[in-house]
């Protein structure tokens, strides 16, 4: 599993998530968890991070599924959990 985490196609979607989950961080960090009334560019770049991986998730499992069928679902799973640990704040928060 560790040779197919070294791919392209698996490492994007971890570190979108990753970087997603940051901003986020970053957001509450400077200013605060209070609900806006208008969705702001942070927003924005969470969702488009957060869609944008789709794309790489569907390539990656398209090429490697078929013949490494184990490991490429290992990496799917780490995935869905980097992109769940990006989700969990905007959940539990009510965004």
């Amino acid at each position: 599993m560790i040779n197919l985490l070294k791919r392209p196609t698996a490492l994007i979607p971890i570190t979108m998530s990753m970087t997603a989950l940051v901003v986020l961080l970053g957001y509450i960090a400077i200013f605060g968890v209070a609900c806006q009334t208008d969705e702001g560019a942070t927003a924005h770049i969470w969702q488009l991070l957060m869609a944008g991986q789709l794309p790489v998730i569907v390539l990656f499992a398209i090429k490697w599924f078929p013949s490494h069928s184990k490991q490429a679902l290992g990496v799917l799973a780490v995935q869905m959990g980097a992109a769940l640990c990006a989700m969990l704040p905007v959940y539990l928060l009510h965004w």
